[in-house]
C-alpha cells in the first residue's frame, strides 16, 4: 500500500495524515484506508487544536517516528483541518522505503 504518500522529488516526500488533537497520548497509529479507497497516516496528539499547537505536535511526532529531524516536516496542506498533507524532506528512496515498510504494518 503506497497510497498514503507521494514522492514530490528527490528529497521530498508528501503524506497525508488525519489528525486527532487532544487526544489522551502523542501517537501514529498506521495506516487507514477510507470508503472512498484513499489511504492515510492516522495520528494522536496531546496538543489542542489552536494557534499552530496541534501542527507543531504532528510534525515534532512524525520527525521522530521516521527519525528525521524536526525541521525536515512540515504541513503543505490542511493547516486548519483534520485531514492534512505533510512533507517530509530528506533522500526520497530512503524515506519510501521507511514509508513502504510502515504502510505494511498499518
Amino acid at each position: 500500500m503506497t497510497g498514503f504518500y507521494r514522492r514530490v522529488s528527490d528529497f521530498e516526500l508528501v503524506i497525508h495524515v488525519r489528525v486527532t488533537p487532544k487526544s489522551a497520548k502523542d501517537a501514529v497509529e498506521g495506516v487507514e484506508t477510507r470508503a472512498d479507497g484513499r489511504s492515510h497516516v492516522k495520528v494522536r496528539v496531546r496538543a489542542e487544536p489552536e494557534d499552530g499547537k496541534a501542527n507543531a505536535a504532528v510534525c515534532r511526532l512524525l520527525a521522530r517516528h521516521f527519525g528525521i529531524s524536526a525541521s525536515a516536516v512540515r504541513v503543505v496542506s490542511g493547516e486548519t483541518s483534520r485531514m492534512k498533507a505533510i512533507a517530509l524532506m530528506g533522500e526520497a528512496d530512503a524515506l519510501a522505503d521507511v514509508l513502504a515498510q510502515f504502510g505494511k504494518r498499518g
